[in-house]
């Protein structure tokens, strides 16, 4: 009866023995897979970048922290591109071509107007030298929506005007692209307020 005792026994720790080494292996197979799974992130969150031929290791930042900073960079960008002119055609429609990498049909919608209303003639004609400054962007994170204050400068031959300029409009995502590095597309733009702020003659 002891035998049989001592038998059972060994049968139950060998039993026992044997469940412990696989669940051992499970949770070994597990914690794996996981810090496997963590250096293959941390692996795509790390990019390279060639200094004269030389791989330098760079580490990116978190893309949802960065995206709100990326979207008002853009709508920055855009208004300076589209904004930015001088008496020089070839220099307008270079401006414009990049702008307009950036925005849907609301922008050449807008372009066209401008073109058809004489205005980039006029730029030319007139020998003047338009800048646009950023005063601030609000965007509204959930929508999406932007509000854009900023303050035009136009310098003419013979005057001085500054301008409030306030446009608004959307931005969506879209993949980067050598002309849209952000990855950001200006949707339904539409400028609110472009009044004179100021008018100052010049004498010569």
């Amino acid at each position: 009866m002891g035998l049989v005792t001592n038998i059972e026994k060994k049968i139950k720790i060998n039993k026992a023995t044997s469940i412990g080494a696989i669940v051992l292996a499970i949770v070994i197979v597990i914690v794996g897979f996981i810090f496997s799974y963590k250096l293959v992130q941390d692996a795509r969150k790390s990019i390279y970048i060639l200094d004269n031929g030389v791989p330098i290791l760079a580490k990116q930042t978190d893309l949802l922290l960065n995206r709100p900073v990326e979207h008002r960079a853009q709508i920055d960008l855009f208004h300076h591109l589209f904004f930015t002119l001088t008496p020089d055609d070839d220099f307008i429609k270079e401006q414009s071509k990049k702008a307009l990498y950036l925005i849907d049909d609301s922008g050449m919608k807008e372009y066209m107007n401008l073109k058809e209303n004489g205005f980039y003639n006029q730029v030319i004609s007139s020998n003047s030298v338009i800048t646009v400054k950023a005063d601030s962007i609000v965007l509204n994170e959930e929508n999406l929506k932007f509000t854009y204050y900023g303050t035009q400068t136009i310098n003419r031959k013979t005057s001085l005007i500054i301008r409030k300029l306030v446009t608004e409009g959307y931005v969506e995502d879209v993949p980067r692209s050598p002309n849209n590095p952000h990855g950001v597309m200006i949707k339904n733009w539409k400028t609110i307020d472009n009044s004179d702020l100021s008018v100052k003659q010049k004498y010569r």
